[in-house]
């Protein structure tokens, strides 16, 4: 990847855009929030929290692995997790000439995840706690170097491991990992179609860095140094033998039950494109903003694949749900909206003569009609002040994609095969009905009523997730929607929460990606490391799993993450540290991703790491990636900024990070006091300046719930669309249609150029005065930089507002 913002003499790239020469193979990364703890000797850097987010960057280094986390561990064997909202998936990084672009896939993969990558390793792994002799007598499964703790999925931020304890645990360097379980990559993983072996002592999996014992198929854990057996399945007569089992050979495999026992399995390839999608519309709109919703759902219907099963609902003082069994008129069943459905009332709608779920092949034309037939807002009631029964009309939604439950049917429940998606359509708060907040601020009792809607939304997100439903929620217009009240009902969801200007085309175009998006259920993550390194802290997607809701082994002291949804845009932040001075040559992390892909496979993704262990900090720093290092300490800083005050607080501890860092690592300036930055690391200040200045800390974006909006998506993102929200990479046009990638700074906005600056969630076109009094020059210059942002942002979620200036 390119870094967007190196600043080295000379430095420049450049890009001829065209959307013909789009990698056929994309790449894509996945988001993450917890509270987090750190060690007692930490200086005076705040403790992080939790929380999440996404975007995608270039960088100048080349980074070896991805991915983010949501949670936190402290010293005790509980974690103490917490979790933000669902994540957003994104951008590309410009490469050089030939391939300018890097982009993740248009299309949901069939697998929720899949990696392809592995990392050198020159040398059999060195157990600390195992005996010498049976060190010795164990060959490791393949003695030649072997791709060493490499993985698409899994991003260090340094590529080695500093052994003493007191120099690796600066907390205002840290060391940790981005690990992206959905991510999806070309080459696809090893696909292993048994169950995997797994150490009988601490559960962990056997993998290429397991030393064999070849006559007796023996294996030892890389994690705790026990020896276990493979029922015969290892033996071998060489090492070379060995080579044809994935797991021995690739740092990344996964793992398909063959005996699928749930009884919702549908084996058939389409089965993720039935999967309902339920819209929820608010019918309080003034007329404008109408009309754009119009449009943008008449072309979200035709995006649509022909089998995908699509539900119209609308709410505002009561529920209205449409029927697609009438072909010539928009009908519905109408359902009061002050309070919680009634069994009755929901029986006489799912049993009735109507159709509330139907095929877009069977319902497009119904569907067109219904949007036609939508009408403005007519009382002269302001936007704010209108009553939206925006929980009731979600509770409609679950009960239609549910179908009959256990109390309708003689204890038979059914349950969808895929994972569901609810999109609400939202112009306004919820001010009516269940999970509801008073029209008015100055309500005598507004802070409880937000706090008892706030509980009941967060009630109600839960409720989706355990019926396999994502929530997404879309919000539009100038009235402001309450997102404190609003955020946790897509979060525990594992949905997405975005705020649009208006129902126009970013709007339009998130509906479209919202919808597409593939997403898996049922997630566990699994982190396992060697016994010298400690997890301190997990921000991302997910929370602590229920000892019940996973297996548990002997002496397992794993991590685990219960994740809200498996999704291509998601990412975990694990921050780690050394629990004591390391004496071996490697550490071991292994990641065990658990969860049920778009077709209701079981899939284990297993994905190893070994990193070298190193007395030199020099060589240490020379291993950190920077883009890396500044997402980590980005997302751990952004867990305590949730509030304006909170993240004028974490402006501070940014600089005085920085200022310890080079306390620590730098080097003494010549007769002077002042030390001088280590230049291993001299991109990461740069990256922490933009972070400082910029939407997520800064005064950029004038109102808190657009700041709260972003926060939550930069906890739970990719490392890719994370790196962009942090430091904006700024490309500018030349003659001829190339594009010339600069630092980010003031001095590349010249009066006779165009500028490219791609921020993520928002990608602005800036015309210098000179060649705007142009006009068949800048007419050029635009349209190049317009296609430009759209092959940048082209698979992004969600869709940035693309952005022209003069």
């Amino acid at each position: 990847m390119a870094s967007p913002t190196q600043a080295s003499p000379g430095y420049s790239r450049t890009i001829t855009p065209q959307m013909d020469s789009l990698s056929s193979k994309p790449d894509q990364s996945a988001m993450s929030p917890a509270p987090p703890t750190i060690s007692s000797g930490a200086p005076r850097f705040p403790p992080p929290i939790s929380q999440q987010d996404q975007i995608p960057s270039p960088s100048i280094k080349l980074p070896t692995m991805l991915s983010p986390a949501n949670g936190v561990k402290t010293g005790s064997s509980v974690p103490h997790m917490s979790t933000p909202p669902g994540p957003p998936v994104f951008a590309s990084p410009v490469r050089p000439a030939a391939v300018p672009f890097r982009t993740s896939p248009a299309t949901p993969q069939p697998v929720a995840f899949s990696s392809a990558s592995s990392l050198p390793t020159s040398s059999p792994p060195y157990f600390s706690n195992g005996s010498v002799e049976l060190q010795q007598q164990l060959p490791s499964a393949i003695e030649e170097p072997v791709p060493d703790g490499k993985s698409p999925c899994v991003l260090f931020s340094a590529h080695k491991v500093l052994k003493h304890k007191k120099q690796a645990n600066v907390p205002s360097l840290g060391f940790g990992v981005l690990v992206s379980p959905g991510r999806d990559t070309s080459p696809g993983p090893q696909v292993i179609q048994r169950d995997p072996h797994r150490c009988h002592d601490c559960g962990a999996y056997s993998n290429l860095y397991s030393n064999i014992l070849i006559g007796s198929g023996q294996w030892q854990c890389v994690i705790c140094g026990n020896l276990n057996g493979s029922e015969g399945e290892y033996i071998a007569l060489s090492k070379e033998e060995l080579r044809n089992f994935p797991e021995l050979s690739s740092p990344l495999v996964d793992f398909i039950q063959t005996g699928n026992k749930r009884p919702s399995f549908v084996p058939v390839t389409d089965s993720r494109t039935s999967a309902p999608v339920v819209l929820v519309i608010d019918e309080c709109l003034d007329e404008q903003h109408l009309q754009y919703l119009q449009s943008s759902l008449h072309a979200f219907v035709d995006s649509l694949p022909p089998t995908t099963r699509i539900g119209i609902i609308l709410y505002g003082r009561a529920v209205s749900v449409y029927d697609f069994s009438e072909e010539s008129i928009a009908s519905a069943e109408v359902i009061p909206g002050g309070a919680s459905p009634t069994q009755e009332a929901l029986k006489a709608l799912i049993y009735g003569t109507g159709i509330s779920l139907s095929p877009m092949h069977a319902s497009k034309e119904v569907a067109h009609l219904i949007f036609s037939s939508l009408r403005p807002y007519r009382l002269n009631v302001p936007e704010a002040s209108r009553d939206r029964c925006l929980g009731t009309a979600v509770e409609v939604a679950l009960a239609i994609i549910q179908g009959p439950s256990a109390d309708f049917s003689r204890g038979v429940v059914k349950r969808p095969g895929v994972n569901s998606r609810i999109i609400v359509c939202a112009g306004g708060p919820n001010t009516y009905g269940p999970g509801s907040v008073p029209h008015s601020y100055t309500h005598p009792n507004y802070p409880h009523k937000e706090k008892t809607a706030i509980k009941w939304m967060e009630h109600l997100g839960r409720e989706a997730h355990q019926q396999n439903t994502v929530i997404d929620i879309l919000c539009a217009g100038t009235c402001p929607v309450r997102v404190p009240v609003l955020q946790p009902l897509a979060k525990a969801s594992g949905g997405a929460f975005v705020l649009h200007d208006d129902f126009g085309e970013a709007f339009g175009m998130n509906l479209q990606r919202a919808s597409a998006r593939a997403a898996g259920s049922h997630g566990l993550l699994e982190i396992r490391c060697s016994d010298d390194i400690l997890v301190t802290q997990v921000v991302g997607p997910g929370e602590e799993a229920h000892i019940e809701n996973h297996e548990t082994f002997k002496n397992d002291l794993s991590l685990c993450i219960r994740m809200l949804s498996v999704e291509e845009t998601q990412c975990f932040s694990i921050s780690m540290e050394n629990r004591h001075d390391i004496k071996s040559d490697f550490v071991f992390f292994q990641f065990a991703i658990q969860y049920s892909n778009v077709y209701q496979a079981d899939i284990t993704r297993v994905i190893t790491i070994r990193l070298p262990t190193v007395d030199s900090v020099p060589e240490y720093l020379q291993s950190v990636e920077d883009e890396v290092a500044a997402v980590l300490i980005a997302k751990r800083t952004l867990l305590g900024a949730k509030s304006h005050s909170d993240a004028i607080d974490m402006r501070t501890t940014i600089d005085e990070r920085v200022k310890d860092i080079a306390l620590k690592f730098g080097s003494q300036v010549p007769k002077s006091k002042l030390r001088r930055f280590p230049k291993e690391i001299s991109l990461l200040p740069e990256f922490l300046f933009h972070l400082r200045r910029g939407p997520l800390l800064g005064n950029i974006i004038g109102h808190e719930d657009e700041r709260s909006v972003l926060r939550n998506l930069f906890l739970n993102a990719s490392f890719d669309l994370s790196l962009r929200m942090v430091a904006p990479r700024c490309l500018m046009h030349r003659e001829g249609g190339t594009f010339e990638e600069l630092p980010a700074y003031d001095l590349v906005m010249q009066s006779d150029t165009a500028v490219v600056l791609d921020h993520g969630t928002d990608v602005f076109i800036w015309l210098g005065a000179e060649l705007a009094a142009d006009e068949g020059r800048s007419a050029a210059a635009v349209a190049a930089c317009k296609t430009l942002a759209e092959e940048l942002t082209e698979l992004r979620f969600p869709a940035p507002r693309i952005l022209a200036f003069k």
